[in-house]
């Protein structure tokens, strides 16, 4: 190689200063085009990391209680009845001496397990019938929605007082008139996307190479029509804790001492005048609950809507 062609060579081998700005440049505009992807999934949705902190607090809480609290939530103390909220109780006492705070946060396990184990069956049994009934369609999909049709004509928290009703109190039959009230929507949900997407040329083209209806329904069509059905699970569990408070409120839940949100509220019930703490500071708790676990929901929403 002659002299000149290896100066020539390493001209072209090493990058001169303009060519590494050129390249910059280049790499900056690439990424200014697509801002999404250069931000965490938190930083993209504010409510999401919101709702995960309020969430997060509250697993913490049923997880460790003893972190937050060192009393007893069976403890009866008849000398500390209906007392306000102080240094010694921070949400006050009930009529029995029970210290609020202390049931309060023995509560949020019971009560986060009641929201995700009421949501979890109906979440996989309503996104297989949707599934199901909106590939194969015909008569398939008729019995499906005309099944769905018989529940859904009742209201939700009817239906779910008769089924405890007839079952019996306890948190086991309740969590099974969740289940059998909850997959409607997941089923509603799954089938209009699937009867979209069947069409779409992705699902032609698998069709046309011969890949069985199972994979294609598993592996092109659900991963595509599920977002919808995770976000709102997320909000579905707030309206499976409220419904278990509410039924525990009504006498149908979960029965007492046994620490329950909706049961204590309901314990206060009749000092509402006299000692609103009782009822009102428990309900703040489950309130921010929900409001952590729906800013959830509103983040997933709104990464998977903007997802490229």
């Amino acid at each position: 190689m002659s002299q000149s062609d290896d100066k020539g060579f390493k001209a072209d081998a090493t990058p001169t200063p303009a060519g590494e700005a050129a390249a910059e440049l280049a790499a900056t505009a690439e990424e200014a085009s697509q801002p999404e992807k250069r931000l965490s999934p938190f930083r993209r949705s504010p409510s999401l990391l919101v709702g995960t902190i309020i969430v997060a607090f509250f697993v913490l809480m049923a997880l460790f209680p003893q972190l937050f609290t060192s009393g007893d939530p069976y403890a009866l103390d008849g000398s500390q009845m209906l007392l306000p909220p102080s240094a010694d109780h921070l949400m006050g006492t009930d009529n029995f001496g029970y210290d609020i705070w202390t049931r309060v946060v023995y509560a949020t396990s019971l009560d986060l397990i009641i929201g995700v184990a009421s949501v979890s069956l109906p979440f996989v049994v309503g996104v297989l019938l949707g599934l199901l009934a909106g590939y194969y369609g015909g008569k398939l999909d008729s019995i499906i929605m005309r099944v769905l049709d018989c529940f859904v004509a009742f209201p939700f928290m009817v239906l779910a007082i008769a089924i405890v009703a007839i079952l019996g109190s306890g948190v086991r039959n309740l969590i099974i008139a969740m289940w059998v009230v909850s997959w409607p929507e997941y089923t509603r949900l799954v089938r209009a996307e699937v009867l979209v997407a069947k069409q779409s040329e992705y699902v032609q083209a698998a069709k046309t190479l011969g890949y069985s209806d199972l994979r294609i329904m598993f592996r092109h069509i659900l991963p595509n029509v599920i977002s919808s059905s995770v976000v709102y699970a997320a909000s579905d569990v707030v309206m499976c804790i409220m419904t278990g408070a509410g039924m525990s409120f009504l006498g149908l839940g979960v029965p007492q001492p046994t620490p329950e949100w909706g049961a204590i509220i309901s314990g206060g019930k009749s000092f509402i005048t006299t000692a609103p703490w009782i009822s009102i500071l428990p309900g703040l708790m489950m309130a921010v609950v929900g409001l952590g676990l729906s800013l959830v929901g509103d983040g997933l929403n709104d990464l998977l809507r903007t997802k490229d």
